[in-house]
């Protein structure tokens, strides 16, 4: 039985009852009806139970009553019937109060009528109930089984399921994005929680709620959830199961019509259009118009590229292309990816992505980094050996080409110097983009003459010295960092540092002599590429 206390006051010969008192309660669910006999009758009582009483064992002392609406409403109870006229002929204003402050509802029943009477009468209304609904619901299932044998279009598919469920939905996408809402939701209420788990139940947005039902095959990835809602308080269990079967065959259908086919080509066809316009084949403006015809409105404020590729060269290209994809997916479904509103795209070996931004104070950088260097621990045990190369913010959409000639540079000096970093900014190497041309002979007078002080102490402890200057200037003067990466204490890095002070005549807090140690390991670093 789920009645509600209203619904149940419809039920001849409840239509002869009255709601005396917590009249705010009238939408409790009455899933069970009993008589009460006996004052510890709180103690037995079941959520949804609805007890009807002559006031025999509580009509000598009305402060007992009150107790007992108290144990009532915390056991769950949805109401009290009293038959008034024998033990009592009004309610006590004491028991009125507490129920009105609990919103328990008291109704006062028909005198002329037995408990037997209304108990029978509201088994039969929901046994009516039920059996209306089950028919109803065959009828739905019957049409849903039709409509699965049907290749239609997609749009008219979801019109079809609604129509046949017989309640407003929504259908939300696996990135978020509404497919189909005919619900009274707004887009950002849908979208709320996102992404969502796999098991079906009920989701609430604010003082709203709906069913949720996961559109997922088993072990494979999700192509988002159908959303129904429901104009009754609680779901028969052959609704949820219609519900079920209504998620399965749009699951089938997205499956194998929409995802496959209208998502995989609408893609395509935007990393095309992409490519052609950094090959300067078309205008950024063509791109731009697909993009936003498909929904991703890529620049809405500052934005960084980044080109993720595999170190391993061995790969055969469907391996490749497998893990390229997988990289893509995390990218996508990571909870900070979606925060970040990451655009990516399979570019021949190479993942091109574009992180955007609306934040007043800039691109978030450092959650960025974050992500893409934790790929490998949250992606799986196994290390793809993918590395990922950032080009600076920028702010204009035509910078676009730009940003992906920094990528591309950023990864040719990462391959050249055969830098280890897993993650690398343009920044970092914008040095060696500057001074790549120089000739190896004033590289190495230049390096000679920064470091003759050290090169000619002992070499061994010479080696050690410049090791540590060397991680110090890679790690942009971080102290800490330094020592964490040779595996000794911060003090023993900072009076190495003084030593080399004090040797190379330099400054650490001074800009100038920073930039001439950076140079230097620069240089370095070309010198043993060339070699």
């Amino acid at each position: 039985m789920h009645l509600t206390i209203r619904e149940a006051l419809t039920i001849y010969p409840l239509t002869e009852a009255k709601l005396v008192a917590g009249k705010q309660g009238e939408t409790r669910i009455v899933k069970s009806v009993n008589v009460m006999d006996a004052p510890d009758i709180a103690d037995w009582t079941k959520s949804g139970e609805m007890l009807f009483t002559t006031a025999f064992a509580m009509k000598d002392n009305p402060q007992e009553t009150v107790n007992l609406l108290r144990k009532l409403n915390e056991r769950g109870a949805a109401g009290l019937g009293i038959k008034l006229g024998r033990f009592w002929t009004e309610l006590p204003q004491v028991v009125v109060d507490e129920a009105d402050r609990l919103n328990f509802p008291i109704i006062e029943m028909p005198f002329q009528f037995t408990f037997s009477d209304q108990m029978n009468a509201l088994f039969n209304a929901e046994y009516k109930r039920n059996t209306e609904l089950l028919q109803t619901v065959l009828e739905k299932q019957k049409k849903l089984m039709q409509f699965g044998l049907k290749q239609d279009n997609m749009g008219a598919m979801f019109q079809l399921i609604g129509e046949i469920l017989g309640y407003p939905m929504a259908v939300v996408g696996a990135r978020g994005q509404v497919l189909y809402n005919t619900s009274a939701w707004s887009e950002e209420q849908l979208a709320q929680n996102w992404p969502r788990k796999r098991k079906s139940g009920w989701v609430y947005a604010g003082k709203d709620r709906a069913y949720r039902v996961g559109l997922q095959q088993q072990d494979d990835e999700p192509l988002g959830h159908l959303l129904i809602i429901p104009d009754v308080m609680l779901l028969a269990t052959v609704e949820e199961g219609l519900f079920q079967q209504a998620a399965d065959i749009l699951t089938f259908h997205m499956s194998y019509t929409f995802r496959s086919h209208v998502e995989a080509t609408a893609e395509r066809d935007l990393q095309n259009q992409l490519i052609r316009y950094l090959e300067k084949g078309t205008s950024l403006e063509d791109f731009i118009e697909m993009a936003e015809a498909r929904g991703s409105f890529i620049f809405t404020g500052a934005y960084q590229c980044v080109i993720g590729k595999s170190k391993v060269e061995s790969l055969s290209a469907d391996t490749a292309a497998q893990k390229l994809s997988d990289v893509k997916q995390y990218m996508e479904s990571h909870a900070k990816a979606s925060q970040l509103r990451g655009f990516h795209f399979m570019l021949k070996d190479r993942l091109f992505s574009i992180y955007s931004t609306t934040q007043a104070d800039g691109f978030p950088e450092e959650e960025l980094t974050q992500l893409l260097s934790k790929f490998d621990g949250d992606a799986g045990s196994r290390d793809d050996g993918f590395v990922f190369y950032m080009s600076g913010v920028k702010i204009k959409p035509n910078a676009l080409r730009e940003a992906y000639q920094e990528c591309g540079e950023t990864l040719r000096m990462a391959e050249k110097l055969s830098l280890p970093d897993r993650v690398l900014q343009y920044e970092t190497i914008e040095f060696a983009h500057l001074f790549q041309h120089l000739s190896s002979s004033s590289m190495e007078d230049y390096c000679a003459k920064i470091l003759r002080p050290l090169l000619e102490k002992d070499p061994e402890y010479s080696q050690e010295m410049i090791r540590t200057l060397e991680v110090f200037i890679r790690n942009d003067g971080q102290v800490s960092e330094a020592a964490k990466q040779l595996f000794i204490h911060r003090n023993t890095v900072t009076y190495r540092l003084e030593k080399i002070s004090d040797l190379l005549q330099v400054d650490f807090k001074k800009v100038n002599d920073l930039l001439k140690l950076k140079a230097v390991f620069l240089f370095r670093q070309f010198l043993q590429a060339r070699a």
